[in-house]
């Protein structure tokens, strides 16, 4: 068995962050943008556009985040969970509540799900990329 390798160089590491950051700019621009109801209306004439939307930039932050944290993991009596995916889906749990108090969010049960599938898939994938 191949041991696992989990230590990147300085240089990526800070290239790892720098992107991450980069990423995190845009994650609350997006997130902004829908707050106040200025999501470009021709994203409206893609099917499923929320939902794909949903996954895919949740999926990108739970790979950058779960990378950015080592890897590291939250363990209670046996249960072992990446700490990055726990700390993230609770904070997308009470995002998506609290957007109750916006006039132009609501609570979609589907988002919650394709948010949470975009977690699941982007730390599989930063897991998949570790054992390589």
């Amino acid at each position: 068995m191949k041991p696992m390798k989990t230590e990147v160089s300085n240089g990526k590491r800070w290239q790892l962050v720098g992107i991450s950051l980069l990423y995190l700019a845009i994650f609350l621009t997006i997130m902004a943008l829908a707050y106040t109801n200025s999501i470009p209306p021709q994203l409206g004439l893609i099917p499923y556009s929320d939902k794909i939307g949903h996954g895919v930039l949740y999926g990108i932050a739970a790979y950058l985040g779960h990378r950015i944290l080592r890897y590291r993991h939250f363990s209670v009596r046996g249960w072992t969970l990446p700490l990055f995916a726990l700390l993230f889906g609770l904070f997308t749990l009470v995002e998506e509540v609290i957007q109750v108090l916006s006039p132009y969010r609501t609570l979609d049960m589907g988002d919650l799900i394709c948010s949470f599938g975009g977690i699941v898939l982007g730390t599989w994938l930063a897991e998949r990329q570790r054992r390589r």
